[in-house]
């Protein structure tokens, strides 16, 4: 009988870093997908990163992740979003190569030690006393694993929609399983039905991008990896274009509305807030005269265009019609049609923050499974299953990330606190905390967990310590030089920046930075010294924002204050007394692991937390 350590179902993004993760951990490891030609494929759009999602691939690279590595080396154009906002938003997201990319991520596991890539259908979990035993594939064999991990993206019982068109299958119409979410039913977990689309993809030739806007990349050496040491030249980088939908556009659309799927009634989950389909846009903002769409080339080998924000699952016909009304696209023509898809998803309720079941031992589940959308999300669920599973067969506790630490530890949270009754999107906004969980520090936030885990080499973390302290060094160095005001040369750099010689003559370095439009980089020519660029700039934000961030740790420390008093999934509330109605109620249906998790349930209000507080004391100074 073939067993492993851990088996992954699913060899989409959450499923890739799962299982690398678990195999360069030196598990026995078998990832098993419908088909090896799809590893790393991306479905929908020929991209990676954008707000909170790019922050999300910058912690999976201090985790010693994959995705990071691939897409800066795959990737068409990179472009830093929100360059001119504040720190805390500012993220990086890269055009991809598609076909590159899954090419890549294809090689990367197939040359993996320790891990064996098989084609196969599981159409069962197998367990024994609420704990798993293995797999049932489609062919009747069984597979044994001390772990099994769950990424199975839009694939447990999908099914394609164009209009009334409703065909099984997952993406593209590949093959799906409704065998293996029944069987997750039998076994006490709930599921629920999701919703989701892709736009049309046209033919590239066939745009007149002279009726469009162009959007070149960010002219600037970025990265997603730290490892990453040069990237595609911005010269040979390709470009992006906008265009908008027209009156014409909406007429077309809302003539048609009773034929898309998702208004016709043939969809019956919930469909993406943050990502809706173009009729959806339609309906829920009826004042917009106008929709933006950007055009993004999917690979170097294709000729072929992707729509974003096109996303439809209206017919073939009404498709061609209101797609030729766009500026640029009168006489383009559809390479692919749009289509919607829906899917089984388990409830996140059910699950602890280490991604491991609540309901079935050793099964933990990353990815679309958990009720969430995009790449950059199931990867970082993907890296951190991978990781605890590695934990819990070598019995030590499991990596648990704080709202105040990572973006991931915020999707963690947010799945396993509120639940979701739509498919989750990463927005800034959902971070408190977003001042600390910058693109630029993902490394100080958490490399020293993927070096403790076993995922970052001892090389790559001596360079990180040289670093912290090469920026150490740098705030001493310029603490303690003085530029005079009186200079020509400080001056015709300070002046045009709105700044006067003023009374001292003598400024530190440091002061001057802290300064609007003051940089770093200049600073030093003016020294006559040199610095790296990328140093510079991170310099830059933790002195300006030395405030705020000190301020954002403080108010960090007082939740994990809450956090570090633990509930417990099986707490009584029952034996607590003065609960309110509805706080109870809520407790009990979503069992918080800790008071900080109580604390962001809505319906448990402060005089409950109070209540809770006293009982924990109170079963504290029992068992002493």
């Amino acid at each position: 009988m073939n067993r492993f350590d851990i088996i992954v179902i699913g060899g989409g993004h959450a499923g890739i870093e799962a299982a690398l993760a678990a195999a360069r951990l030196n598990k026995k490891t078998m990832l098993l997908t419908l088909s090896i030609e799809n590893i790393g494929k991306m479905p929908c759009n020929p991209s990676v990163g954008g707000p909170a999602k790019g922050i999300v691939v910058r912690e999976i690279d201090a985790l010693g992740g994959q995705m990071p590595i691939t897409a800066d080396r795959t990737a068409l154009q990179f472009k830093m979003l929100n360059s001119a906002k504040g720190p805390g938003v500012r993220a990086l997201r890269v055009q991809s190569d598609k076909l590159a990319y899954k090419k890549m991520m294809q090689d990367v596991c197939l040359h993996q030690e320790n891990l064996t890539v098989m084609e196969g259908m599981a159409v069962r979990l197998n367990t024994q006393n609420q704990k798993v035993t293995g797999i049932t594939l489609k062919d009747g064999s069984f597979i044994g694993a001390e772990i099994v991990i769950m990424t199975t993206g839009t694939y447990m019982a999908g099914v394609n929609m164009i209009s009334d068109e409703v065909t099984p299958g997952g993406p593209d119409l590949e093959k799906t399983t409704e065998d293996l979410s029944a069987s997750l039913r039998d076994a006490g977990i709930r599921t629920f039905r999701l919703k989701t689309g892709t736009p049309p993809r046209v033919l590239t030739k066939s745009i007149d991008f002279s009726k469009t806007k162009y959007e070149p990349g960010t002219d600037a050496f970025l990265r997603f990896s730290e490892t990453t040491k040069s990237i595609r030249p911005f010269s040979e980088q390709v470009p992006c274009y906008m265009t908008y939908t027209t009156a014409e556009t909406h007429e077309i659309i809302m003539n048609n509305l009773n034929r898309s799927s998702m208004y016709s009634g043939v969809v019956k989950g919930v469909g993406p807030r943050y990502c809706p389909s173009i009729e959806d846009k339609l309906v829920r903002f009826k004042d917009k005269p106008r929709h933006l769409l950007f055009l993004e080339p999917e690979s170097l080998q294709l000729d072929t265009t992707y729509v974003q924000g096109f996303s439809t699952s209206l017919p073939r016909d009404v498709q061609e019609k209101m797609t030729h009304t766009l500026p640029g696209f009168e006489n383009c023509v559809i390479k692919k049609y749009a289509y919607a898809i829906e899917y089984d998803a388990i409830d996140p309720l059910q699950m602890n923050r280490s991604l491991e079941s609540r309901v079935i031992e050793n099964l933990f589940t990353a990815g679309q499974i958990n009720g969430t959308s995009g790449y950059e999300e199931a990867a970082g669920q993907g890296i951190v299953a991978g990781i605890n599973a590695v934990r819990k067969l070598d019995g030590k506790e499991p990596l648990i990330f704080g709202r105040d630490e990572a973006y991931i530890g915020v999707l963690i949270d947010d799945l396993t606190t509120k639940g979701t009754l739509e498919p989750y999107r990463l927005l800034t906004s959902r971070a408190e905390f977003r001042l600390l969980l910058r693109h630029d520090n993902a490394d100080v936030r958490l490399i020293e967990k993927g070096h403790e885990c076993g995922l970052v080499s001892d090389e790559r973390y001596e360079e990180y310590l040289k670093k912290m302290s090469d920026l150490a060094e740098l705030k001493e160095h310029l603490g303690g030089t003085l530029l005079e005001l009186d200079d020509p040369a400080v001056m015709n750099y300070l002046e045009p920046l709105g700044y006067s010689a003023g009374e001292h003559k003598g400024v530190s370095c440091l002061d001057l930075i802290r300064r609007p439009s003051v940089t770093t980089e200049e600073i030093m020519k003016l020294c006559n010294e040199q610095i790296d660029s990328e140093l510079a700039a991170r310099f830059d934000i933790e002195v300006k924002y030395e405030g705020y961030i000190e301020k954002a740790k403080r108010e960090a420390a007082k939740m994990a204050s809450m956090e570090n008093m633990k509930l417990g999934v099986n707490f009584n509330y029952d034996e607590v007394d003065n609960l309110s109605i509805e706080g109870r109620q809520k407790l009990m249906k979503y069992r918080p692991e800790t008071m900080g998790q109580a604390s962001r349930i809505s319906g448990v209000n402060p005089a409950d937390l109070a209540v809770l507080a006293i009982a924990l004391k109170q079963m504290k100074g029992r068992q002493s």
